[in-house]
């Protein structure tokens, strides 16, 4: 939960907490308690009443069986599974990178989606907004206005700890083939986005000559580094969880109601002009289909491309056959039209089913046509 709402939501339930499963401390009660200890990781067990949990019948048999959990799995198991990396630095491995390496790397494995100098777009989230210092003071604004601005929660201005920047990169970085990049690199990019983030380490700014490496990784303070309650991290972490949410002034009001649960004006801000009101097109009841766009001597997989497809197949680095390289292609066709429209529709390696996109397999089979078209 966000620090700087404490104040404001002392009627509301706000969901911010960082991770459900960083504060599981305790497992598999019964009711709410396990070793004489509120359970917090939000799991209930329904005692069976008359063959019923609540309103649903059990199986008796079957749910009176001894739970098997499995065996414990093997060092070799945990060290491959472990692979985060910790805010205290466990996990952090060695290694160096540049922010003009980082660049580099950058423009060339991870432009394509997350765009110039990180600014986001075509529903890729953007890595930077500006400053991250001036941008963390916009985490407490209210839109109380259309024209007010809400806060920007980027990397940058919202993450309290760097570490999880290295891991994510590492593991699920770049898109198409995560866990490709070695350390050196992964360093390399993270001091590139710590830079376009104007962020500094030890009061000194990233420039292009700038190498980072795990001695000075460990020494990044974020903006928001305390701007979550309660504090999860460290041994006290369960227990400070238990103690916010045992106080239901964090949250609520200490009352369970559905109406006319205020006394007096509510601390929070009903926001003005909530909600989307111009509609493109607009809102409509009727259930014909749209008319056909008239031909215009495009092709009919074109604007499509463009809108869904362009960003992985425009340019090789996305791991994706690039539309017009004849040779590329080619070799894709050998499988047969039939396999490439299958493996599209159903995804294939890299490639979620349909690029991630809602079309039908009709248009998607418009736009394959398209790329071979213009890949001859």
């Amino acid at each position: 939960m966000f620090k700087s709402y404490h104040k404001l939501v002392s009627t509301i339930l706000v969901a911010t907490v960082a991770s459900t499963a960083l504060l599981s401390a305790d497992t598999g009660a019964s009711g709410t308690y396990m070793n004489g200890k509120k359970v917090i990781d939000g799991g209930v067990t329904y005692p069976i009443r008359q063959g019923k949990t609540a309103l649903y019948f059990v199986n008796e048999t079957i749910s009176t069986q001894p739970i098997v959990h499995g065996r414990t799995p093997t060092a070799n198991e945990v060290k491959h599974w472990d692979i985060d990396v910790m805010p205290d630095g466990t996990g952090l491995p060695e290694g160096s990178g540049t922010v003009e390496e980082g660049d580099e790397l950058y423009e060339e494995k991870c432009a394509s989606c997350h765009f110039d100098f990180g600014t986001g777009g075509a529903g890729y989230p953007a890595l930077q907004k500006g400053n991250a210092y001036e941008g963390r003071d916009s985490l407490t604004n209210q839109r109380n206005s259309p024209d007010d601005d809400g806060p920007i929660r980027v990397f940058g201005t919202y993450w309290p700890q760097a570490s999880t920047l290295w891991w994510y990169i590492k593991t699920g970085m770049p898109h198409p083939s995560p866990m490709s990049l070695t350390n050196d690199e992964v360093y390399a990019l993270s001091a590139y986005i710590l830079s376009i983030n104007e962020l500094e380490i030890e009061g000194e700014e990233l420039d292009d000559e700038y190498e980072l490496n795990r001695e000075k990784f460990l020494k990044v303070v974020m903006p928001n580094r305390d701007g979550f309650v309660p504090v999860i991290d460290g041994p006290k972490g369960p227990d400070n969880v238990r103690e916010f949410f045992a106080d239901t002034t964090n949250y609520g009001n200490g009352t369970r109601c559905m109406h006319n649960c205020f006394e007096g004006k509510p601390l929070l801000a009903r926001i003005k002009g909530a909600g989307i009101s111009d509609y493109q097109p607009p809102i409509s009841i009727k259930r014909e289909l749209p008319p056909k766009a008239k031909t215009t001597g495009e092709h009919a997989g074109k604007k499509t491309y463009e809108a869904s497809c362009a960003i992985c197949h425009a340019t090789d680095s996305m791991g994706a056959p690039e539309v017009g390289n004849k040779k590329a292609w080619e070799a894709v066709l050998k499988k047969g039209l039939n396999s490439v429209e299958q493996n599209a529709i159903n995804g294939m390696g890299g490639m979620p089913p349909k690029g991630g996109t809602s079309l039908d397999d009709e248009a998607l089979k418009e736009v394959i046509d398209y790329m071979i078209s213009v890949s001859q």
